[in-house]
């Protein structure tokens, strides 16, 4: 089993830090339900002042109708959808520096005939 501790370093050596980290996925999940229950709030109320606003005012009923339709796929849609993840730079693999570097000699280059 992977230790989660090594997921995700940039270096053995450096420390992870808490403000670097994810929230959990309940905190996640939490914030996503309140910001949908907001919505749907949001929607209800506009309901009402559009049963309300009809003896009015005929394009305020309306905006307040069109908003308490559209608001429910919006809401469905922000819950579905995660924070993005964020971009961190992986720990590649970077091949060690030669020990010797071959010379180029001069700038002409030599032809041997046979």
């Amino acid at each position: 089993m992977a230790s989660s501790q090594s997921v995700g370093r940039h270096d053995s050596n450096e420390p992870l830090l808490i403000t670097e980290a994810e929230p959990s996925r309940a905190d996640q999940h939490a914030a996503r339900k309140k910001r949908y229950a907001i919505t749907m709030l949001i929607r209800g109320v506009s309901l009402v002042l559009a049963a309300l606003t009809y003896q009015y005012s005929i394009w305020l009923m309306a905006v307040f109708a069109v908003l308490g339709t559209v608001l429910p796929w919006v809401a469905v849609v922000m819950a579905n959808d995660r924070p993005p993840k964020k971009k961190i730079d992986p720990n590649r693999y970077r091949p060690p520096a030669p020990d010797r570097i071959l010379e180029s000699g001069s700038s002409r280059a030599r032809v041997i005939d046979m």
